[in-house]
């Protein structure tokens, strides 16, 4: 015998699935804040190169790429 549904019995149901749905988002990573090693590996080298004094300030370059 099919289980007669409510309208009650569906809206707590659908209150119980608003509770998972938010409880799930609160806790996801946003995958643009998450580096694949080879990024991690990069941004390591370019703050390296950085410390060493080997880039220069984005106006010095803007001004030299201008001329």
């Amino acid at each position: 015998m099919p289980e007669t549904i409510n309208a009650e019995k569906v809206y707590r149901e659908i209150l119980a699935l608003r509770k998972e749905v938010q409880f799930i988002k609160n806790r996801m990573i946003d995958v643009e804040l998450v580096m694949a090693p080879e990024e991690e590996s990069l941004l390591d080298e370019a703050i390296e190169e950085h410390k060493k004094g080997k880039t220069k300030r984005y106006e010095d370059l803007k001004k030299e790429l201008d001329d």
